[in-house]
């Protein structure tokens, strides 16, 4: 128990330390002061509407959990637990992931581990995979773009990656022989022989991420930056899919890097993308306090 105790230690050491050093390098580059002057001269009304939208787009996820669960719990219960998620995520990034947050408070009420640990999964497995159809779509449209940039291997390369990944873990079956991961991939292959529901549910997941990207879209016009295709559509499902890497703070220090890196190809001055990028940031984290007040009525109402 010590050891694994210092392990998590040493691991969010590292994590605060990446996050530290790449913010420190993002704000030699852009200027703090020149960052600050953004944000005060950020028109509230659009910083405002992307927390409303995120609060919307995280109720559409939840409509696609509810699928992946086949209807068999309300949907207020797990729009709840979804925002909890969101709140752990965001604020106790080193302590529990929201996956696990909402994985366990689904088990402990169905007692289900394959159901509850593979819905969740799925969730997410759709999400991203919708996220990279999107990406790759996109990509095609802009490819001339991107050739010229010479990105336009990026996104197929991930693809494939991503296809690679999921055949080789869900050929492999790691850990199937604990009983709760078998349930797990019973669920799985259950669901997937169910392709009304998977559809239904890819088609939300395209939803989310259409919303994410006219979140991002509006914070860009609330400090008069009007952000083109291929930075949206091309760019940000791969800034994503890079703060998806677990090495920081709740992606800090990663994704402005990201944003400063890649829109700064499509001509975005570097401190107004640090601004977008901190900005739709505080508006995600700013929609998931909801999730502390759900969590501490959950907490409540179990004593």
């Amino acid at each position: 128990m010590e050891s694994k105790t210092k392990k998590t230690i040493l691991f969010l050491a590292i994590k605060v330390l990446v996050s530290s050093l790449l913010l420190v390098v993002v704000f030699n580059k852009t200027g703090l002061r020149n960052i600050l002057l953004h944000l005060q001269a950020t028109d509230l009304r659009f910083f405002f509407l992307a927390i409303a939208l995120h609060t919307f787009i995280l109720y559409i996820a939840t409509l696609r959990w509810g699928l992946l669960l086949e209807g068999k719990h309300s949907l207020g219960k797990l729009y709840s637990l979804y925002l909890m998620g969101s709140f752990f995520n965001n604020f106790l990034p080193g302590a529990i992931g929201g996956d696990a947050v909402k994985a366990y408070y689904l088990y402990r009420g169905t007692q289900q581990a394959g159901s509850s640990m593979g819905s969740v999964f799925m969730d997410r497995y759709i999400g991203l995979f919708a996220l990279l159809t999107m990406g790759l779509i996109s990509g095609l449209v802009a490819f001339n773009d991107l050739k010229h940039l010479g990105m336009h291997w990026v996104i197929p390369s991930l693809f494939l990656l991503f296809i690679a990944g999921s055949l080789l873990f869900f050929r492999l079956k790691i850990g199937q022989r604990f009983s709760a991961v078998s349930d797990f991939y019973e669920y799985f292959h259950r669901a997937i022989r169910n392709k009304n529901m998977l559809l239904k549910a890819y088609g939300l997941s395209f939803v989310v991420q259409s919303l994410t990207l006219l979140m991002i879209y509006l914070i860009g016009l609330g400090i008069g930056q009007k952000l083109s295709f291929t930075a949206l559509f091309v760019f940000v499902p791969i800034v994503i899919l890079i703060t998806m890497i677990p090495l920081s703070i709740s992606g800090l220090g990663i994704r402005e890097s990201a944003f400063v890196v890649l829109f700064g190809l499509t001509g975005v001055p570097a401190e107004e993308s640090m601004s977008i990028s901190f900005l739709w940031f505080l508006s995600i984290a700013s929609a998931s306090l909801i999730g502390l007040v759900e969590y501490i009525r959950l907490r409540t109402k179990k004593v």
